[in-house]
Protein backbone atom coordinates (compact mmCIF):
# COMPACT_ATOMS: atom_id res chain seq x y z
CA UNK A 1 0.00 0.00 0.00
CA UNK A 2 1.09 3.72 -1.15
CA UNK A 3 0.84 6.61 0.48
CA UNK A 4 0.44 9.70 -2.03
CA UNK A 5 0.77 13.27 -1.22
CA UNK A 6 0.38 15.93 -3.98
CA UNK A 7 0.97 19.42 -3.31
CA UNK A 8 -0.95 21.23 -5.94
CA UNK A 9 -1.73 24.74 -6.30
CA UNK A 10 -4.92 25.50 -4.88
CA UNK A 11 -6.97 26.79 -8.30
CA UNK A 12 -6.28 23.45 -9.45
CA UNK A 13 -6.86 21.40 -6.37
CA UNK A 14 -11.02 21.04 -7.21
CA UNK A 15 -9.72 20.11 -10.98
CA UNK A 16 -7.09 17.09 -9.24
CA UNK A 17 -10.24 15.50 -6.78
CA UNK A 18 -12.56 15.52 -9.39
CA UNK A 19 -10.35 13.77 -11.66
CA UNK A 20 -9.24 11.27 -8.98
CA UNK A 21 -13.05 10.79 -8.30
CA UNK A 22 -13.72 10.17 -12.09
CA UNK A 23 -11.43 7.50 -12.20
CA UNK A 24 -12.97 5.44 -9.07
CA UNK A 25 -10.51 6.88 -6.24
CA UNK A 26 -12.96 8.58 -4.05
CA UNK A 27 -10.99 8.63 -1.26
CA UNK A 28 -8.43 11.43 -0.46
CA UNK A 29 -7.78 14.33 2.10
CA UNK A 30 -7.10 17.72 1.39
CA UNK A 31 -5.64 20.64 3.71
CA UNK A 32 -4.31 24.28 2.68
CA UNK A 33 -0.48 24.80 3.52
CA UNK A 34 2.22 27.11 2.55
CA UNK A 35 5.31 26.79 1.95
CA UNK A 36 8.02 27.08 -1.00
CA UNK A 37 9.93 25.22 -2.78
CA UNK A 38 12.99 25.69 -5.52
CA UNK A 39 11.41 29.02 -6.68
CA UNK A 40 12.13 30.64 -3.10
CA UNK A 41 8.97 31.99 -3.73
CA UNK A 42 8.57 35.41 -6.31
CA UNK A 43 8.82 39.39 -6.03
CA UNK A 44 6.02 41.56 -7.11
CA UNK A 45 7.31 44.89 -7.42
CA UNK A 46 8.77 45.71 -3.92
CA UNK A 47 6.69 43.12 -2.07
CA UNK A 48 8.58 39.70 -1.65
CA UNK A 49 6.32 36.45 -1.24
CA UNK A 50 8.62 33.91 0.47
CA UNK A 51 6.11 31.35 1.18
CA UNK A 52 3.41 30.52 -1.51
CA UNK A 53 -0.48 29.27 -1.07
CA UNK A 54 -0.52 25.69 -1.68
CA UNK A 55 -3.35 22.49 -1.12
CA UNK A 56 -2.34 18.51 -0.06
CA UNK A 57 -4.18 16.12 -1.33
CA UNK A 58 -3.62 12.72 0.01
CA UNK A 59 -4.61 9.54 -1.01
CA UNK A 60 -4.00 6.13 0.21
CA UNK A 61 -4.14 3.48 -2.59
CA UNK A 62 -3.12 0.02 -3.87
CA UNK A 63 0.23 -0.62 -4.78
CA UNK A 64 -0.68 -1.28 -8.18
CA UNK A 65 -3.13 1.76 -8.57
CA UNK A 66 0.22 4.44 -7.62
CA UNK A 67 1.21 4.98 -11.29
CA UNK A 68 -2.43 5.79 -12.76
CA UNK A 69 -3.24 8.18 -9.32
CA UNK A 70 0.03 9.88 -10.02
CA UNK A 71 -0.60 10.68 -13.62
CA UNK A 72 -3.86 11.51 -13.12
CA UNK A 73 -2.24 14.19 -10.11
CA UNK A 74 0.36 15.24 -12.97
CA UNK A 75 -1.96 15.69 -16.28
CA UNK A 76 -4.54 18.18 -13.95
CA UNK A 77 -2.23 19.91 -11.66
CA UNK A 78 0.34 21.37 -14.72
CA UNK A 79 -0.54 24.78 -15.43
CA UNK A 80 0.00 25.78 -19.38
CA UNK A 81 1.28 23.19 -21.68
CA UNK A 82 4.61 22.58 -20.63
CA UNK A 83 4.00 23.10 -16.76
CA UNK A 84 5.55 26.12 -14.73
CA UNK A 85 7.73 26.89 -12.02
CA UNK A 86 5.60 26.16 -9.12
CA UNK A 87 3.08 23.66 -10.19
CA UNK A 88 3.70 21.31 -7.58
CA UNK A 89 5.30 17.93 -6.62
CA UNK A 90 4.41 14.59 -5.55
CA UNK A 91 5.39 12.56 -2.67
CA UNK A 92 5.09 8.93 -2.55
CA UNK A 93 5.65 6.67 0.99
CA UNK A 94 4.71 3.05 1.75
CA UNK A 95 2.14 2.65 4.41
CA UNK A 96 2.81 -0.27 6.75
CA UNK A 97 -0.79 -0.56 8.10
CA UNK A 98 -4.25 0.78 8.51
CA UNK A 99 -7.40 0.23 10.94
CA UNK A 100 -10.89 1.72 10.19
CA UNK A 101 -11.95 3.46 13.92
CA UNK A 102 -15.50 2.82 13.36
CA UNK A 103 -15.15 -1.53 13.35
CA UNK A 104 -11.46 -1.27 15.37
CA UNK A 105 -10.19 -3.71 12.99
CA UNK A 106 -7.11 -3.66 10.91
CA UNK A 107 -7.35 -3.65 7.45
CA UNK A 108 -6.34 -6.18 4.86
CA UNK A 109 -4.76 -4.55 2.75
Amino acid sequence: MKMIFGIVRPEKAYEVNGALAEAGFFASTKWSVSGRGKQHGIQVGDVVYDEMSKVVIMVACDDEDKNEIIDIMMDHAQTGETGNSGDGKIFVVPVEESYTISSSSKDDK
